[in-house]
């Protein structure tokens, strides 16, 4: 394993230490914790908006605190759920009387754990609404699936609402509604390795590639020999499509997401062919992300995300902050 840390116990700490140096005039942290929030808050009269989970996935999603987006990233250990006191710590610098909206990945201890300071900082009277995401159609039960890379369109539509004043009752049906709308699917060319275990989460050959992975390094649905970008792409969409309700006509929103080794020129080329089956079957993209959104680790691969946009959600991702 060869990783630029200093320790493996630091790991998580002093990158949030880096990320508020570098950007002093937007973020802060609170001490004692790995809780990033925006320089200027709590804003008055805004509904804030908190998200977070395992480290791992940068930018996500300390990457997305910031005007129009997120209020504040909690950031537990890397692939480790953040505990319900840093929540609550988050939760309690950003409210400023307005309410707050828990963004959360469909993760057992995210899910618990985001809960749990909740109901905490409902004890000390702040309004507090969640939104869970899962976006990963490689499960089949829609109540088991994952949240990954569509959570990041979350982020942008519902910091877009937010930051029109809109209350916090509409702002969590802006959020539902995307997470509702919102379908993902993952292929993976080779594994990541957590720092805390020196070891690949699971191994693959040379020809080998796996199809509906996690972005904790879990296995996927099925392991394929490896194939031309072209026919990847084409799987994934098609796995994505068969679980939307688009018709000729639809407006999406397209995410092509690398995983943390991928290079720009593969996600470009998996773009290409992307938006190209989408064309042919008279579904309109008014917007295109090519990049790293939601990574994990140095996997290489990528994720293909599409968002069905009706008039709002359209307005709010064309009008918000990437």
């Amino acid at each position: 394993m060869k990783k630029l840390i200093n320790g493996v116990d630091q790991i998580v700490s002093e990158m949030v230490e880096g990320l508020v140096a570098a950007h002093p005039d937007k973020l802060r942290s609170i001490e004692n914790t790995n809780v990033i929030v925006r320089a200027d808050a709590p804003v008055q009269g805004k509904v804030a908006l908190i998200s977070g989970g395992g480290s791992g996935h940068e930018p996500a999603h300390a990457g997305y605190v910031g005007e129009g987006l997120l209020d504040a990233a909690v950031s537990g250990e890397v692939f480790t759920s953040p505990t319900p006191d840093q929540v609550l710590e988050a939760i309690k610098a950003v409210d400023s009387g307005s309410g707050v909206l828990l963004i959360v990945k469909n993760y057992s201890g995210d899910v618990m754990n985001f809960d749990m300071a909740a109901d905490l900082a409902e004890a000390e009277d702040i309004t507090v609404k969640q939104v869970v995401i899962r976006d990963d159609v490689a499960i089949s039960n829609p109540e088991d699936r994952r949240g990954v890379a569509g959570t990041t369109l979350v982020h942008m539509i519902a910091g877009a609402a937010a930051a029109e004043g809109k209350s916090l009752d509409e702002v969590e049906a802006i959020a539902q509604s995307v997470a509702d709308n919102l379908r993902s699917m993952g292929v993976s060319l080779s594994p990541c390795t957590v720092p805390a275990s020196g070891k690949p989460g699971f191994t693959l050959d040379e020809n080998e590639m796996e199809i509906g992975t996690g972005i904790h390094g879990e296995q996927g649905v099925e392991r394929r020999e490896l194939m031309q970008a072209d026919a990847v792409t084409e799987e994934l969409v098609q796995h994505v499509l068969d679980d939307m309700h688009l018709n000729d006509g639809s407006e999406v929103a397209l995410m092509i997401n690398g995983q943390g080794a991928t290079p720009l020129m593969e996600l470009y080329i998996v773009a290409r062919k992307a938006i190209q089956l989408l064309k042919d079957r008279g579904i309109h993209v008014k917007k295109t992300f090519v990049g790293e959104y939601m990574t994990s680790l140095e996997m290489t691969g990528c994720s293909v995300t599409i968002l069905n946009l009706d008039k709002e959600r359209k307005r709010l991702l064309l009008s918000g902050r990437e």
